[in-house]
């Protein structure tokens, strides 16, 4: 009875055990009081993680995001960087001046302990720094460049932001959180993390569908 029991709890653990190796949205939020319409040229920059990550990373989504109409590019484009530089915010904002970017996808890899500010029958409210892109920049650059910050984790989580540049400092437009997910090998995770996150801001209008 006992061996019974414990293969029972085994099969339904397998379930879990394959969501959790693969990104999927925990938590996907649109602003209610944007009002501004739709996007044609888009930075797309991930602020942490091994540099052959964040390029890769940039890479895939840029392709993901590229349509008729709208186009992508990577943050490193402009704003080369080694694995522990920060960007420095002044070089940021006169790049998406220069650029004329009217959109911003910024992604950063949280720790394994964080957690989502969401709970489950609640209003989800973003953290106040959300609110401009600037303003989220400055408040967690410090934090995710720390020593130590990005230990070899064998599972990761990602939070991914989407900014209007109409206003000065950048206005939220969508913020969204994957699961807790395998990152063992973090390069087969990319273009599903993309997948996930491109197929999310078509579904909430933020960027249209390919034809």
């Amino acid at each position: 009875m006992r061996r019974q029991s414990l293969l029972f709890v085994a099969v339904l653990a397998i379930p879990a055990l394959l969501a959790a190796s693969s990104p999927k949205l925990l938590v996907s939020w649109r602003n209610p009081n944007y009002s501004g319409g739709g996007f044609k040229n888009v930075l797309v920059l991930a602020i942490n993680g091994k540099a052959e990550n964040r390029a890769e990373f940039e890479d895939v989504l840029v392709e993901a995001i590229v349509r008729p109409g709208v186009q992508a590019t990577q943050s490193y484009v402009f704003l080369p960087r080694p694995d522990v530089t920060p960007i420095d915010i002044n070089d940021l904002k006169a790049v998406i001046r220069e650029q004329k970017f009217d959109g911003i996808v910024v992604a950063r890899l949280t720790k394994r302990e964080q957690k989502t500010t969401y709970v489950p029958g609640e209003i989800y409210t973003p953290l106040p720094y959300y609110g401009t892109f600037y303003g989220y920049y400055g408040a967690v650059y410090p934090i995710v460049y720390s020593p130590g910050y990005l230990q070899k984790e064998s599972v990761a989580q990602v939070e991914t932001n989407f900014y209007s540049t109409a206003k000065p400092d950048g206005e939220l437009v969508w913020t969204g959180t994957t699961n807790t997910f395998d990152a063992k090998s973090p390069m087969k995770v990319i273009k599903q993390l993309a997948k996930v996150v491109v197929e999310e801001l078509e579904s909430q209008r933020v960027i249209d569908q390919r034809p």
